[in-house]
Formats: C-alpha cells, structure tokens, sequence
C-alpha cells in the first residue's frame, strides 16, 4: 500500500504562500489539505473563503477540506465552488452528520467526517458505510506543532476492523504530528492517508520529504 500524501497548509509560510503552494504542485502530494477553523469548535481562526478561493486557483491538487466549524452544513455551497474534492465535517461538530454527509455527496463532492481524540471509533458504526473517509485526529484539533498521541494508533487498528467488518469503502485519514516516524507507525496500523504541516513545511526541502512519505510502507 502507498500512502496518500496531504500537506496540511496551516503549516505554510503566508508571507510566500504562492511560493509554497507551487512546491506542492511540483511534488509527489497527492491532496492540499485545507484546515478551516473557526475559533468556536477549535480555540484558534485560520482562513476563510477568501483566502481558500486564491489557494483554489493556484492548486494543482485536489482540495481536502477540513472544516473545524460549528455547523458546517452551512458552507456546502461555499465549499463545493472552491472545486473542492473531499469535504471533511467533525462528527462533534453538528447534530445529524448523517444527513450533512448527504448533502455534500447531493452537491457533487466526497464525504468524510473527523473523529476528535476523545471521539471513540464506534461513535462511526452506523454512518461508516456512507463515508468516503475517516480522519482521525492524533492531536487536540487547533493548532499546528503538535505532539502525537500515540493511543490513535490503537484507533486506526479498530477503525480498519470496522471498515472490514462493514464492507465500508472509506479511506483512513490521520492528522496531526505525522513525520517519517509517526507515518511509519500509522502506516503499519493500517492508515491510508497522511497529513502532515510542519514535517513537510518547515523541512529544508518540501518536494524530498513529501517523497520520503511516501515511500513508507508496512512493516510487520
């Protein structure tokens, strides 16, 4: 299995941000993931649609939009103009997921939804077969920089039994503190996509270690 590569663009420099995103799109990543936090369901604010249509345009890479927002049912539209490939919701974030997961799928895009730390993976069991994925945050969502917590490696085990179990379709999804080690880790539970911020942005070259990502693969 190759891991899916999504370079998290929190983690980029906004006073050269074109200049980032075109290391990106001369890279190996596979997505751009976009974290939207709206300083409500996260104690942080990031970008808004302003900022993410400029990023829109200059992305070559399908967008994977994370949205750290109370009721994200309300920005479909705004989401689904971006061009947006994958809309993640927060499971904690909106009182009937499933039908948020309906209505991005209605709109055109692929649906998945994000378990917090303390979210466990059951809280998915009878949604799971109507998502396209599952991030699973490995920490506190909010900020960038990040330790792991290592427990989610126990969640992405049981969330791979569930997606077996249930003839589920959906990708695995991990965000928060990935680097080459962590990425080794996950990939070897069963992970499917990685995205990582400041081990891609503030490494001394992006594109090698984008590549270096992907080359990881399980171990037993």
């Amino acid at each position: 299995m190759i891991p899916l590569i999504s370079p998290s663009l929190l983690s980029a420099n906004f006073g050269c941000l074109q200049n980032d995103i075109e290391q990106i799109n001369q890279s190996e990543a596979d997505w751009l993931h976009l974290d939207v936090m709206d300083g409500v369901f996260v104690p942080n604010i990031s970008f808004g649609f302003p900022v993410l249509k400029h990023v829109a345009r200059l992305s070559k890479k399908p967008l994977d939009v994370h949205l750290m927002i109370v009721q994200p049912e309300k920005f479909i539209q705004e989401v689904k103009d971006l061009g947006t490939m994958m809309m993640n919701i927060h499971f904690e974030a909106t009182t009937h997921p499933h039908r948020v997961v309906q209505q991005i799928k209605d709109a055109g895009m692929k649906a998945a939804v994000t378990l917090n730390p303390s979210t466990p993976v059951c809280m998915l069991s009878d949604l799971i077969v109507d998502l396209d994925m599952v991030l699973l945050m490995s920490v506190n969502p909010g900020f960038g920089g990040q330790k792991f917590i290592t427990h989610t490696l126990t969640k992405v085990r049981e969330m791979k039994d569930l997606i077996e179990r249930t003839h589920s379709h959906a990708l695995i999804e991990i965000d928060g503190g990935v680097n080459l080690e962590t990425g080794q880790q996950l990939v070897n539970a069963g992970a499917d996509v990685l995205v990582a911020g400041n081990a891609i942005f503030k490494a001394p070259d992006m594109k090698q270690m984008i590549h270096q990502l992907k080359q990881l693969r399980p171990m037993e």
